[in-house]
């Protein structure tokens, strides 16, 4: 075991993630409206960090055999996680055609710890796509590294450390510009059409 192999994995590793993390989806979406709000910002960066570690992990033990094993799991998973999608893809368009609802320091269309922990552990574990990128992809990337498999799943954890952290605590600086509830409608407009599209693309099983 040399530095330079494992620096390889761990570089690989931190590619891969951040290739695979780096995307507008459900779960992105939600911590940077979270993060633009500074509300619960912490938690909602824990929750998703850890998840992904802990799905890396699996991957990395050999869980995703299980899963293609059992197929049912991961359609069972899928439909939860479009029904899920598509609620909170309507409750988003309702905000968004409500002007004046929502400010940079109001507490309107605030979500409370519970709501948003909820919230944030639903739309990382009812996601399936999150099984077959972090527990089957990254998981069989990984264990082609051989004994350097946990450092390639280092760097990949690395990487969701990294973009979920720049994108909680970095929205704050995008405050200035959603201090007008106009703003506010744009992006509360702009998740819907994410949540829905991939809610409905769920459910079709796409």
């Amino acid at each position: 075991m040399t530095s330079l192999d494992i620096f390889s994995s761990t570089a690989t590793g931190l590619g891969a993630g951040l290739a695979l993390i780096i995307a507008i989806g459900a779960q992105n979406a939600f911590v940077l409206r979270q993060g633009i709000r500074g509300e619960h910002v912490g938690l909602v960066v824990l929750i998703c960090m850890l998840s992904d570690i802990v799905l890396i992990s699996a991957g990395i033990l050999g869980i995703g055999a299980v899963i293609t094993a059992v197929p049912v799991i991961v359609v069972a998973i899928r439909l939860a996680g479009a029904a899920f999608l598509l609620a909170y893809g309507v409750f988003a368009a309702k905000r968004a055609l409500k002007p004046g609802v929502l400010t940079a320091d109001g507490q309107r269309g605030s979500l409370s710890l519970k709501a948003a922990l909820i919230t944030a552990l639903t739309l990382t574990w009812l996601n399936p796509h999150v099984y077959l990128d972090t527990v089957l992809l990254l998981g069989t990337l990984a264990n082609q590294h051989g004994d350097f498999r946990w450092w390639f799943g280092a760097g990949a954890a690395l990487g969701s450390v990294i973009w979920f952290s720049a994108l909680g605590f970095g929205a704050r600086f995008l405050r200035p510009v959603f201090a007008k509830p106009g703003a506010w409608r744009v992006l509360d407009a702009l998740i819907a059409v994410v949540m829905l599209f991939l809610g409905a693309k769920m459910a079709l099983g796409g």
